[in-house]
Parts: structure tokens; sequence; C-alpha cells
């Protein structure tokens, strides 16, 4: 049984979510403030956590990066606000979806099952790690897919859900141009709505975090036009 924390100061929004994906066969645990979503992050070890951005003693934003700072658990926001700022911010902070109140029950369990199937069907290998010859000096980026940990120079680098499964995909096809679609169905499916924008800001956070110069990246490269590819040093 998949494992669920709602994190949602809102009683009722709670209880009915909390009844809604029992019945749809997963344990679900309540938290109705940020301090007491931390210690059952931690005592229930879930995996999937739906956030609300306004809880009485966090805002949801920050408690987002908080939890990202110490886990890779895909995080679905689930909000009043609709601005568009706000999703760019909540994926800048971490989150993995963002699905606006009200909504239908039906997507909501929709877009949980393909995070949750995303997260879970991982190939046990090390993607970028060169096993022909030891003599060879490692890449610069690998993944190890197994424990889901992203290694640049050597150095473990924290990434969101999404971040992971979008380095996972370039580093599997290097030098193969992928459009903004091929990217939005290869994180969410063809049943879930991501937009455009929100995958320009996934590459904006992993240029950060493995390129020297992320004005000047060297590996994730923008195809005008038509989206990114991935350049290692065997595919320039």
């Amino acid at each position: 049984m998949y494992k669920i924390l709602v994190i949602e100061d809102d009683v009722m929004m709670s209880d009915m979510l909390s009844m809604y994906l029992s019945e749809e066969g997963y344990g679900v645990r309540q938290a109705q403030n940020g301090e007491t979503g931390l210690e059952l992050l931690e005592q229930y070890d879930p995996d999937l956590i739906l956030l609300d951005l306004m809880l009485p003693d966090w805002d949801g934003t920050s408690l987002c990066q908080q939890i990202r700072q110490s886990s890779c658990i895909p995080i679905m926001i689930v909000s009043m606000k609709s601005e568009v700022s706000e999703r760019v911010q909540a994926l800048r902070a971490g989150a993995d979806d963002y699905l606006c109140k009200p909504f239908s029950m039906h997507e909501l369990s929709a877009r949980v099952e393909a995070l949750i199937r995303r997260a879970r069907l991982i190939q046990p290998i090390a993607i970028g790690a060169n096993h022909e010859n030891s003599h060879r000096p490692e890449p610069p980026i690998r993944l190890d897919t197994e424990r889901r940990l992203l290694l640049v120079h050597g150095e473990l680098v924290e990434t969101t859900f999404s971040e992971f499964e979008l380095m996972k995909l370039f580093l599997m096809h290097p030098g193969k141009v992928f459009s903004r679609e091929d990217l939005i169905n290869a994180i969410r499916g063809f049943d879930s709505f991501i937009t455009d924008r929100a995958i320009d800001v996934h590459i904006v956070n992993l240029r950060r975090k493995v390129e020297g110069n992320p004005k000047e990246p060297k590996f994730i490269r923008t195809v005008w036009g038509v989206g990114y590819k991935y350049m290692s040093e065997t595919s320039v």
C-alpha cells in the first residue's frame, strides 16, 4: 500500500482528501500544520505529499523548500492560488505538480498515481557511468537510479522528482533534441497537465545545479524554436 501525507489546515478539505484516497487504496496520514507535517514525514515515510500553500505556521512554499533539502519524495501542491507566478514559485521551491482548488478528485487520483508510478518504476542502473573501461575518467554528470541520486563531478546534488526524471531522459539520449512536449510527456504522461513554462523552470533549476556557468550551459543546450538537448563529452 502506497502512503500519502496530507498537509492541509482546512479540516473539511483534509478529511475529504483522506477519505477519497483511502477508498482508492492509499494509506493516508493528515497534518494540519507544517510542524506536524515535518514530524510525520520522518515517522510515516510517505510515498507522496499533498501540500497546501496556506498553513497557520508555515508558508507552504518555504515548507516545500525545507522538505526538499532532505527528501526527493514527490510533492504535489494543492492550493486556492491560481496565479502563474504562484505555480512558478512552487516549482522553483521543489514541487513536482500543482493542482488548483477546486479540482476533480478523479484528476487528483490520476496525478497522484502518475507521480508515484514514476517514482517507483526505476531501473537499478547508474546512468552515465562507464563500465567498459575503468581506466577512463568518469563522466561529469551521473545518475544512480536505484537510489535516485544525481552526482556532478562526484558531488551529490539534490533534485526534485521532475528534475531527476528530466536528467535521466537527457542522459539516456545524449545529443537527442527533445521538444517541450516530449519533456512534458516524460514527466507527467498524457493524462496530466503541465505547461511549457514549467518545463523551462525545471531546465533553469537543473542548469543551476549541473552547469559551471548556467548562463552559458555546456551540457543542457537550448535548441531555439524546438526545445532542449543534452550534450555529453562523447556527443559534442
